[in-house]
């Protein structure tokens, strides 16, 4: 989980980075160019607001997940320590 939020964060930034150099060497006028380059922040803004969100349910998930898990092995001590405490209990009829 964490590789792929930091892969997907160096796809996002190389990709600015990238089109922030093409439209530095574009042949047009610094206005211009300060509108692309607001124009891109703003879709790199609501990239990075999509990547959050799918990164916060993905969190969520693998939380539900861990509580399941835990759960599970709860049972599955607890069946454990029932087993255990049989093979301590004194056995009737042996002397």
């Amino acid at each position: 989980m964490k590789n792929t939020g930091l892969f997907i964060g160096g796809l996002i930034a190389g990709a600015a980075i990238g089109a922030s150099a093409a439209l530095l060497y574009a042949p047009q006028t610094g206005d211009d160019t300060r509108k692309q380059l607001r124009a891109k922040l703003k879709e790199m803004e609501g990239e990075l607001d999509v990547l959050r969100d799918k990164i916060v349910a993905k969190g969520g998930e693998i939380k539900e997940e861990m509580k399941v898990k835990m759960k599970e092995l709860e049972t599955k001590i607890e069946s454990l320590m029932k087993e255990y405490r049989k093979t301590l209990e004194p056995t009737h009829g042996t002397n």
